[in-house]
């Protein structure tokens, strides 16, 4: 996956009208946030400057077989990163990580952004976001917002030319989404945003599900130190 996102979606229009005609009240749609700032708030990114720790599991379960996953302490305001797996821990600065350090940043990248996709909207700044429309989400078939996140060929992470199209509903909250590889336009991976938990105000997805029953992207161990 990688470093950098950002979400979208549709301004919500909310129109009253009186059944006797003699007065008709219509609220504009709020132009003073984009469709990324309001799915990040939706998430709780404005508990976000709060957060002093946030711990994470992430593995992916297939037919009976469950790992161990990958065990992370993400301590945001120093750019600390703790990896713990059966076989080894290990500590690191994202304000410098040599070659030492870079798979295992990879990992984390790629782990974190399955979690915090709705706050990566906001913080990469090199992505581009499309319009939003209404499409047919891919697992659901369920007619919600869409819109498209595009990294660049040039400073655009760990896989660079990546995109992302996020399905979400009138609340701002994911539902589903589509990883295309390289901008594709055929899908690399489509999954579904599940089990919706809330810590100290974040708004967590922690299962993520294909179309094959047998396989599930699952958070466990979530815990936010909040200041």
């Amino acid at each position: 996956m990688k470093q950098v996102l950002i979400l979208c979606g549709l301004f919500l229009m909310m129109t009253g009208c009186k059944n006797d005609s003699k007065q008709t009240e219509t609220s504009a749609p709020d132009t003073s946030r984009t469709t990324a700032e309001l799915i990040a708030e939706a998430h709780g990114i404005n508990h976000w400057n709060k957060v002093s720790k946030i711990e994470f599991t992430f593995s992916v379960d297939r037919d009976t077989i469950k790992g161990p996953g990958r065990a992370w302490t993400w301590l945001p305001k120093e750019d600390s990163v703790i990896l713990r797996m059966p076989d080894q821990t290990l500590k690191y600065s994202q304000k410098a990580i040599d070659s030492a350090y870079i798979s295992a940043d990879r990992a984390f990248i790629n782990d974190k952004f399955w979690l915090l996709i709705p706050f990566q909207l906001i913080w990469d700044k090199s992505a581009s976001i499309s319009d939003p429309v209404s499409e047919a989400a891919p697992i659901s078939g369920t007619l919600m917002n869409k819109i498209t996140i595009t990294y660049p060929n040039e400073g655009g992470g760990y896989t660079p030319g990546d995109a992302y199209d996020i399905f979400y509903k009138d609340d701002y909250l994911i539902r589903e989404w589509i990883f295309r590889k390289g901008n594709s336009p055929e899908p690399t991976l489509a999954t579904t945003f599940e089990d919706y938990a809330d810590y100290s105000g974040l708004k967590l997805a922690l299962s993520h599900k294909r179309e094959d029953p047998s396989w599930n992207l699952v958070f466990r161990d979530v815990r936010v130190t909040t200041e």
